[in-house]
């Protein structure tokens, strides 16, 4: 007799893929190189781990990648369970990871921060004209929510985030940080990087951010998100 297959609960997938100490072992990892890059600046702020690297990517650059965004964004989407109707109004270009340019800016941003490039999500174009924004979430996974179990087995918990800002709206469309008083304003070419978890290994409520509304001008940017697992070769491109 063949014995009954057992769903793993979303406590064991929990405990498996959103590890407390596999992820403040690579915070600190991340952490003492970053220390070590006299062009990383690190965010004075208490409760949260943010750093901004200024003039990361070069305006030309920014502008063909830009250029790319617009030929090929689409309406962006969401996780379920993460806001609703005008929670986010940007538009969303997912990047071809063959093409040269985009794989030099995400083996660029992965040397940085020292983690392997097989642990991040395939890079993302976001752009937000006048009205659109990205009200407040989190990068992190909430583990009660349904698409969890379908993400702890593609790569699990995120981890780091890596944001570059290519262009910089007339006013308007800044990074906050309300839980931390921060308000990144945008510099064209400009890296934000912050870790999506505590010291601790666990999801950093304060990490909340928003990506505020347009008013005028447009904002292009590129994220990239990294996983506890070896995202890309889970899920084959």
């Amino acid at each position: 007799m063949n014995a009954a297959v057992q769903t793993p609960s979303n406590e064991d997938l929990s405990r498996r893929f959103s590890d407390a100490t596999k992820l403040a072992k690579l915070g600190e990892l991340v952490r003492f190189r970053l220390a070590g890059i006299p062009e990383v600046q690190k965010v004075d702020v208490s409760g949260a781990e943010l750093f901004l690297v200024p003039g990361f990517m070069d305006p030309r650059d920014c502008r063909e990648v830009v250029r790319v965004i617009d030929r090929k964004a689409e309406p962006s989407t969401l996780y379920d369970g993460q806001g609703n109707e005008g929670f986010r109004t940007s538009f969303t270009h997912h990047f071809d990871p063959d093409d040269p340019l985009t794989e030099d800016i995400e083996l660029y941003i992965s040397d940085l921060l020292g983690i392997d490039d097989d642990y991040s999500e395939i890079m993302q174009g976001q752009r937000y004209k006048p009205g659109q924004e990205f009200k407040a979430h989190h990068d992190f996974f909430h583990l009660g929510e349904r698409y969890w179990r379908d993400e702890a087995l593609r790569g699990g918990q995120r981890t780091w985030t890596a944001m570059v800002f290519l262009d910089e709206p007339r006013e308007g469309g800044c990074t906050q940080f309300p839980l931390l008083d921060v308000t990144i304003r945008l510099q064209c070419g400009m890296l934000a990087i912050w870790n999506n978890m505590d010291l601790d290994g666990r999801p950093n409520m304060k990490t909340l951010h928003a990506g505020m509304p347009v008013i005028k001008g447009v904002k292009h940017v590129i994220t990239k998100w990294y996983r506890q697992e070896a995202w890309r070769q889970l899920n084959p491109l």
